[in-house]
């Protein structure tokens, strides 16, 4: 099973799919979460995915060393990641420049979609939006969109989940490409 990626806006349903798809597979699932709970409001949504979670599955917490995360994990189990949007702006706050977000993105995106065992990554769709009136925003929605499309390249499959249905995400045909 190759790497399948899911992007969508906030609160489309993605991880719930992600969470749907790792168990139809039968395999058994090692869970990266990236999330850290800075405030009460995020403990509490850190604790609304895991009650979503079955309890037999393996969890891993790993906020900034996503690619150590997936090596540590069996070939032949599916992996869920979740999410790479909290991850990259854990390396934007922990200093990370731009240059080195992407080519960690790089190699562990190369590292997951080499994986023999299913791996469902998740993902923020940020650009279909305004133009954010920050820098700040505008680095990270700019960072963001570049890390999705590494994953995007890397993964078999990517959809685009919107009310908890995804729509499947193809490359145009071009001519003499």
């Amino acid at each position: 099973m190759a790497m399948t990626l899911l992007t969508g806006g906030a609160r489309s349903g993605k991880s719930r799919l992600a969470v749907r798809l790792a168990a139809a597979g039968g395999e058994p699932v090692t869970f990266i979460a990236t999330a850290r709970a800075g405030d009460e409001e995020m403990a509490a949504r850190i604790e609304r995915h895991r009650s979503e979670r079955p309890r037999s599955w393996n969890l891993i917490e790993e906020p900034i060393d996503l690619k150590g995360a997936v090596s540590r994990c069996e070939p032949k189990t599916c992996v869920v990641i979740d999410c790479l949007t909290l991850w990259a702006s854990n390396l934007m706050e922990a200093g990370a420049s731009d240059g080195d977000i992407m080519a960690t993105s790089a190699t562990a995106a190369k590292e997951a979609g080499a994986r023999p065992g299913g791996t469902i990554v998740v993902t923020n769709e940020v650009g279909s939006g305004i133009v954010p009136v920050s820098s700040l925003a505008r680095r990270f929605r700019d960072v963001l969109g570049t890390v999705n499309a590494t994953w995007a390249e890397a993964a078999g499959r990517s959809f685009l989940v919107v009310a908890g249905k995804g729509l499947e995400l193809t490359d145009l045909p071009i001519e003499g490409a």
